[in-house]
């Protein structure tokens, strides 16, 4: 699997926090708060999938990029970036060795706690 950072969902979760679109949620709160399967279709539907893109922080280049299997890392409920959701994002990509997206999830949570 090729799993590389999605800049343009890096550049868009920075700014949400910026804009104080964000939710310093605990970090247990991910499963109770990460979009559903029918919660992400629905987005999909209304919006497209550029939009969806833009909630992910990991792109799956072995898979079709009109596709929700192309992107990885969600880090926000479609509304807002959730600090549950960056931990999340953090914590498998140190897993699996994606250094470039566990930094940029790293600097996304000190956004956060900067901003909290």
């Amino acid at each position: 699997m090729a799993v590389k950072l999605n800049n343009k969902a890096y550049e868009y979760a920075k700014q949400l926090i910026k804009d104080g679109l964000y939710l310093p949620d605990d970090r247990d709160a991910w499963s109770e708060h990460r979009p559903s399967t029918e919660q992400e279709n629905e987005f999909i539907a209304a919006h497209g999938i550029e939009e969806y893109a833009r909630w992910y922080l990991g792109i799956d280049d072995e898979e079709n990029e009109d596709t929700k299997g192309h992107y990885k890392f969600p880090y926000g409920d479609f509304e807002r970036a959730h600090r549950c959701g960056v931990l999340a994002a953090e914590s498998r990509a140190g897993q699996y060795k994606y250094i470039d997206i566990e930094q940029a999830a790293a600097h996304l949570h000190g956004m956060i706690e900067g901003a909290s």
